[in-house]
């Protein structure tokens, strides 16, 4: 029986926070476990400057990442799942979805607190179509300025009142030990959140059963169903980066709401719509009601 598998990551101290908390859970499940880390910088990574709608979207994050597992380098990865394209590369799939972390967006604003009492005309730092559109919707006198860089890099910009505000997801801030820094907890109804923020992505070959059997101890069933149903809307609508796009998806009671929205970039065409079904038997089930969703969207 195989006991040395190698995973693959990002470099970010968020990337490396995330997977190696998951390295651990999957050691404390299987103590005979031997696990190696390969560490790949992406292109997503190595451009700073420029919003990532501008250099080729979230399919950025994951390229080299796939191309890894597709070469044998590593037997699984670890993603943010808001991070992974509707589609695939050929030959793998995402096999594992562990318990999802707190998906909603937060504000960090030191000198103001909240949402509503920034100033008018307040700077908002996002690299985000999708937040910025809400932000728009919610305020059109905010400034919404292009931020990229990892989580330190913008809690810095912050601190040096380079702008007012940052919007983040409260997600990475936990997995960091930062949640301190949140001052407020954007409601789903203001900043809803992008397809599958706070779930985690654990990726392999198709045809990889080691694997697969490994990481399947860690899947968690609610969440993955949550996560297929948002990604249905994602893959309906053809969202990437360029796409402003919001899906979430919770199980209440014995069914599934899901929320999701589109808008322009300018913020000025924003469509929403919503569903309750019954819970979906399988998350092929669940990812068609969101594909449904996102038809609905697109069409109006």
């Amino acid at each position: 029986m195989k006991t040395a598998f190698t995973y693959a990551t990002r470099r970010s101290l968020l990337a490396l926070a995330q997977c190696r908390a998951l390295a651990r859970d999957l050691c404390s499940v299987v103590p005979t476990l031997t696990l190696r880390e390969l560490q790949i910088v992406t292109t997503g990574d190595r451009i700073q400057d420029r919003a990532l709608a501008e250099v080729g979207g979230k399919g950025l994050f994951v390229k080299e990442i796939e191309e890894a597992l597709l070469d044998g380098r590593a037997d699984f990865a670890v993603h943010s799942m808001k991070d992974v394209p509707g589609q695939l590369a050929p030959g793998l799939v995402l096999a594992c979805v562990p318990k999802r972390e707190d998906p909603r967006d937060v504000l960090v604003a030191p000198r103001y607190g909240t949402l509503d009492d920034l100033p008018r005309g307040a700077r908002v730092g996002t690299s985000s179509l999708r937040r910025a559109a809400a932000l728009g919707a919610y305020r059109r006198d905010l400034v919404v300025q292009v931020l990229r860089g990892n989580v330190d890099t913008r809690l810095r910009k912050v601190d040096a009142a380079e702008c007012d505000a940052i919007v983040l997801a409260r997600a990475g801030l936990v997995r960091l030990g930062l949640e301190e820094r949140v001052t407020q907890v954007l409601p789903v109804q203001v900043s809803l959140p992008a397809p599958g923020q706070g779930a985690l992505a654990v990726e392999c070959r198709e045809t990889d059963s080691p694997t697969r059997a490994l990481v399947a101890h860690l899947h968690d069933p609610e969440a993955a169903t949550c996560v297929a149903a948002e990604r249905g809307v994602l893959i309906a609508v053809g969202g990437d980066c360029k796409t402003p796009l919001g899906a979430y998806a919770q199980r209440v009671d014995d069914k599934l709401h899901l929320l999701a929205f589109v808008a322009t970039v300018d913020a000025k065409g924003v469509r929403h719509a919503e569903r309750t079904v019954p819970w979906p038997a399988t998350e092929v089930d669940a990812q068609a009601v969101g594909f449904a969703l996102g038809g609905f969207l697109c069409a109006g």
